[in-house]
């Protein structure tokens, strides 16, 4: 059984930084991308981030040079260290194997003073 746990949301100001955790279990983790997902209230969920088995990486233009995705196959993790975090980057954030669908639950961040 698949299991992505995310970890390291919580509230922080604007300028701040976060950073996120997401455990994977059930898989072979270095044989998959890995994608960082987020919803806002109201919004779509949109990507955030990715990574594939090769390490190269991809970014919303919302976040490019705020957000660094970055992957421990021998841990089996992904994390998503953010930095000059705004009010608008408020969301759930979700870890997901990129193209056989399967989620975590989620860790909620938000961005206010």
């Amino acid at each position: 059984q698949v299991q992505l746990v995310e970890s390291g949301g919580g509230l922080v100001q604007p300028g701040g930084s976060l950073r996120l955790s997401c455990a994977a279990s059930g898989i072979s983790f270095s044989r998959y991308g890995m994608d960082w997902y987020r919803q806002a209230p109201g919004n779509r969920r949109e990507m955030v981030a990715r990574i594939t088995t090769g390490e190269t990486t991809t970014y919303a233009d919302s976040v490019k040079g705020r957000f660094t995705i970055s992957r421990d196959n021998a841990k089996n993790t992904v994390s998503l260290q953010m930095n000059s975090l705004r009010p608008e980057d408020t969301a759930v954030y979700y870890c997901h194997v990129y193209g056989v669908g399967y989620w975590g639950k989620g860790t909620l961040v938000t961005v206010s003073s």
